[in-house]
C-alpha cells in the first residue's frame, strides 16, 4: 500500500482538517483576485457610461479603483500571489500529514504535490473564475470592489514600490515606436487588399491613408470658379443669382471677393422671398470661417464638426481670397466624387483620355485630381508648382506668362500643350506622358 496515514493523533486530524478548510478559502479569494483583474481591465465604453450614469456607492467604487489602474493592478498581483504561496504551503502540510513519501515512489510525491495542487490551482484559481468574470465583469468589478478598496490599503507599502519601480523602469526603456509614412501606409493597403476587393473600397483605404497628410489648397475650389455675390446687389438681382447658380450657400464680398463680408445661407431667405426690392438681406449674412491654405483637411473636418458649419473661405498668406471650401470637398477626399442633380458628369467635363499617353484637362483641373487620374507620384511636380495649387496654375509658373494656343511647354517627362485660352486664363490643355521616363533632370521649351 503506498499510501499511509500519518495523522494518527488527534492534534494532527485537527490540523489537516483546518488546513483543508483554509485551502478551501485561499482558492476562493485566489479566484476572486483572478476574476477581479479580469473583470476591470474588461470593462467597456458603454459599461462605463452605466456606472457614471447610475450614483451608488458599488459604482463609485468601481469608478475609484479605476482611476488609479496601476495601483489597481498592483494590489490584485500582490494579493493573488500571496494567496497562492499559502495554498501551496498550506497544501504542503496537508499532503505531507497525510502521506508517508519515504514509502512511496518518487513520481507518486511528484503527482501529488505538484500535478495536482497545480491543477487544482490553474481550474479553480485561474480559468473559471477569469472566464465567468469575462461574461460578467460589470457585476463581478461591482461585486468585489469594497473588497479591493480595503486590500488596497492593506498592501500599501508594496504595492506603492511596485508602482514605483515600474514607472522608472516605463521612464528609462521608453516606448519605442516606428514611423511609418504614407506611402508605405498606401503600399501596405495595396498589397493587404484581394484581387476581388471592389475598387471602391481600397479608393476609400487609399483616402483615409492619406487624409491627414492633405492641404486644403489641395482640394479647395479656385475663386475664378465661385458663385459669390456682391454686398451692393439688390434683393431680386440676389435671388436671379441664387437661382442660376443652385447652390445652398454663398459667400458675399465688397468692393472685391478678396474682402469677403460673410456667408448667406439660401434657407434663411426662404421665409423673405415675397419682400419687395428695398429688402435688406445683408442682415442674414452668418460671419465666415477665414483658414489658411496649408490647414490639414483633417484639423479642419473636426473645426467644421465643433463649430457646426459646412463653408470656410481659404485665404493667402497676403490675406487675399484663394477660394473656398466645403465639407462635401472634405469628404470626397476618402469617399470620392459625390455627384447630385447640379454636377456635370466629370468624364465630360474635368478629363477626356485620348489614349494611354494622352488626356485633355480643364485648366482649373486641381494637380491633386490631374495625379491621381495620371495614377502618378504625388510629388512628381513639387519642384515646379509653388503655390500653384491647378494645372494652369504649374503652366503658368513653368512658362512666368501667359501662354497662347497651341504652345507647348515641357516638364519631366510631360508635355503641356495648351488647347484653349482667352486673356484671362487657361481653360484647356493637353497633357502628353513620354513613353518612357525621361532623365532626373527636368527642362523647359
Amino acid at each position: 500500500m503506498f499510501i499511509l496515514l500519518n495523522a494518527t493523533t488527534a492534534a494532527g486530524t485537527v490540523g489537516v482538517v483546518i488546513g483543508i478548510v483554509a485551502i478551501f478559502i485561499l482558492l476562493i479569494g485566489s479566484a476572486l483576485m483572478s476574476g477581479a483583474e479580469v473583470a476591470f481591465f474588461s470593462l467597456g465604453p458603454n459599461q462605463l457610461h452605466e456606472l457614471r450614469s447610475k450614483e451608488d456607492r458599488a459604482n463609485k467604487a468601481v469608478l475609484h479603483l479605476l482611476e488609479m489602474p496601476k495601483r489597481l493592478l498592483a494590489t490584485l498581483l500582490i494579493s493573488n500571489n500571496f494567496v497562492n504561496v499559502a495554498i501551496v504551503i498550506i497544501s504542503t502540510y496537508v499532503v505531507n500529514s497525510l502521506i508517508n513519501f519515504e514509502e512511496v515512489k518518487y513520481w507518486v510525491a511528484f503527482l501529488v504535490q505538484v500535478v495536482v495542487i497545480t491543477a487544482l490551482l490553474l481550474l479553480l484559481g485561474e480559468i473559471m473564475p477569469k472566464v465567468y468574470a469575462q461574461r460578467q465583469n460589470l457585476r463581478f468589478a461591482r461585486f468585489i470592489a469594497p473588497t479591493i478598496r480595503v486590500l488596497m490599503v492593506l498592501v500599501y507599502p508594496l504595492s506603492i514600490i511596485l508602482v514605483k519601480s515600474t514607472n522608472i523602469i516605463d521612464k528609462r526603456i521608453g516606448r519605442k515606436t516606428y514611423n511609418v509614412s504614407i506611402s508605405e501606409l498606401s503600399d501596405a493597403i495595396e498589397l493587404t487588399t484581394k484581387e476581388d476587393t471592389p475598387e471602391g473600397e481600397k479608393k476609400i483605404l487609399q483616402g483615409i491613408a492619406k487624409f491627414g497628410d492633405i492641404e486644403v489648397k489641395e482640394i479647395m475650389k479656385s475663386r475664378v470658379d465661385l458663385t459669390a455675390v456682391d454686398i451692393c446687389t439688390g434683393f431680386k438681382d440676389l435671388l436671379k443669382i441664387i437661382i442660376d447658380a443652385g447652390y445652398s450657400r454663398i459667400p458675399v464680398y465688397q468692393d472685391t471677393f478678396d474682402h469677403v463680408e460673410g456667408i448667406l445661407y439660401i434657407k434663411d431667405l426662404l421665409p423673405h422671398l415675397n419682400e419687395n426690392e428695398d429688402f435688406d438681406w445683408k442682415k442674414l449674412m452668418r460671419d465666415a470661417l477665414f483658414i489658411p491654405e496649408n490647414k490639414k483637411i483633417n484639423d479642419l473636418l473636426q473645426e467644421f464638426q465643433l463649430k457646426k458649419i459646412h463653408m470656410a473661405v481659404v485665404v493667402d498668406e497676403y490675406g487675399g481670397t484663394s477660394g473656398i471650401v466645403t465639407l462635401e470637398d472634405i469628404i470626397e477626399e476618402i469617399i470620392g466624387e459625390i455627384s447630385d442633380e447640379h454636377d456635370e458628369p466629370v468624364a465630360e467635363f474635368e478629363y477626356s483620355r485620348l489614349d494611354d499617353r494622352n488626356y485633355i484637362f480643364e485648366g482649373k483641373t486641381s494637380l491633386n485630381d490631374m495625379i491621381k487620374i495620371l495614377d502618378i507620384e504625388d510629388d512628381v511636380f513639387d519642384d515646379a508648382r509653388g503655390d500653384a495649387d491647378s494645372l494652369a496654375g504649374l503652366i503658368l509658373e513653368l512658362m512666368q506668362k501667359m501662354p497662347e494656343r497651341n504652345e507647348t511647354v515641357t516638364y519631366g517627362q510631360f508635355t503641356f500643350t495648351i488647347k484653349a485660352v482667352d486673356k484671362r486664363r487657361i481653360k484647356r490643355v493637353l497633357v502628353t506622358r513620354a513613353p518612357k521616363e525621361l532623365p532626373d533632370d527636368t527642362y523647359l521649351e
